[in-house]
């Protein structure tokens, strides 16, 4: 009975390995961006142009450049993270090698302010400063808040960000490829605020929220953009008769 109740529970998060936890930001930001932004757009156009071909080009334009523009802007801020994170760690670094004692006793009292008694906060100092890299890692994590395992990687965050994109993006224009105007518009709505519930539900099976939940803040949020790009496309339609 006791080895049952020492047993890790599989489904906590933190017990697992999975690594689309390291860009499930960039995931779920490219396919809602992509959905939301591709529906307002070519809702708002069909409205306003009522042609299939100038709504199907509008959608593709929008996610071709939109797709690039997320990916480089996710690669770039992810760089520039990075950039950051590694600057305080080799600062640290100088530090710790320029100044040992004093680093010692700043980090004996980062365990004093953390509740740890003096004379195990003392030993673990000590302890530390002895190895180079523990006491590195140790200022990192307290002093600096930077996890050197688990920086950002810019160039997997920027292709995640630009996939994903084109995968949201494509779901509000498939339909208008295969039905006519009238039907399309309706349909492209219905599926895409489908798609962004289907979305919300996903982001459940690692932040173990109420599926349900999720799924409807996910759609709320997003018919507010749909309504505004055809409430757009209809005003500029009134303008220009």
């Amino acid at each position: 009975m006791g080895s049952d109740q020492n047993k890790k529970n599989p489904d906590y998060i933190h017990h697992q390995k999975n690594e689309r936890l390291g860009t499930i930001r960039e995931l779920v930001f490219g396919m809602e961006d992509g959905m939301v932004s591709t529906l307002g757009a070519v809702t708002g156009i069909a409205a306003a142009t009522k042609d299939v071909y100038t709504t199907v080009l509008a959608g593709v334009v929008v996610i071709a450049v939109e797709s690039i523009s997320m990916g480089v802007g996710s690669y770039l801020s992810s760089k520039s993270v990075r950039a950051i994170a590694e600057r305080k760690l080799f600062e640290e670094k100088q530090e710790l090698s320029q100044f040992p004692k004093e680093e010692e006793k700043e980090l004996e009292q980062m365990y004093l302010t953390e509740g740890w008694s003096k004379e195990i906060s003392q030993m673990m100092a000590a302890e530390a400063a002895k190895k180079p890299d523990l006491i590195l890692k140790e200022m990192a994590y307290r002093e600096l808040k930077v996890f050197p395992e688990q920086l950002e990687n810019p160039l997997e965050n920027g292709l995640v960000m630009g996939i994903s994109y084109i995968i949201g993006g494509i779901v509000p224009v498939i339909l208008y490829f295969f039905l006519p105007l009238e039907t399309a518009v309706g349909s492209s709505i219905a599926v895409t605020l489908f798609g962004l519930f289907f979305l919300g539900v996903y982001t459940t099976k690692f932040s173990k929220r109420t599926w349900w939940k999720a799924g409807v803040e996910m759609l709320g949020l997003a018919s507010a953009a749909a309504l505004v790009g055809y409430v757009v496309g209809q005003v500029i339609d009134r303008l220009l008769i």
